[in-house]
């Protein structure tokens, strides 16, 4: 099985515990997020629309709300895609495995987390805070 994710995404789905814009939204994040725990996935990496989005209320004509939100979301894409190889097929576990060591405070997640809305459910952000 392969997905495709954005680079945010790998950590969203870190600290996904079901909620969503919408149920059709929090069902999709679900769905991904038992599959790249599959020894079997693999996973390739975008900084546009991925298998998450395309479930999002948000995403309209390819864009994530407007260019300026896009704009947004796209830059934190590349703030993790920086730190990996977006050209390379990874293995899912292997992959979050990696994710576990690069984005493990809240110093390497600041440009990519500091203005997300779900700050106050996201378990990976929370755990980051609590580590201080």
């Amino acid at each position: 099985m392969k997905l495709i994710l954005r680079g945010h995404h790998l950590l969203c789905l870190k600290g996904f515990q079901g909620y969503g814009y919408d149920e059709n939204f929090a069902l999709n994040m679900a769905d991904v997020n038992s599959k790249r725990k599959l020894k079997k996935t693999t996973v390739l990496l975008t900084n546009t629309p991925d298998d998450i989005c395309r479930k999002c209320p948000n995403l309209k004509d390819g864009l994530c709300q407007n260019s300026k939100t896009n704009e947004i979301i796209t830059n934190m894409d590349n703030e993790v895609l920086k730190k990996l190889d977006s050209s390379k097929e990874f293995n899912s576990v292997e992959l979050f495995e990696k994710v576990d060591g690069i984005f493990n405070t809240e110093e390497s997640v600041s440009e990519i987390c500091c203005n997300c809305i779900w700050h106050d459910k996201c378990l990976f952000y929370q755990n980051l805070s609590d580590n201080r």
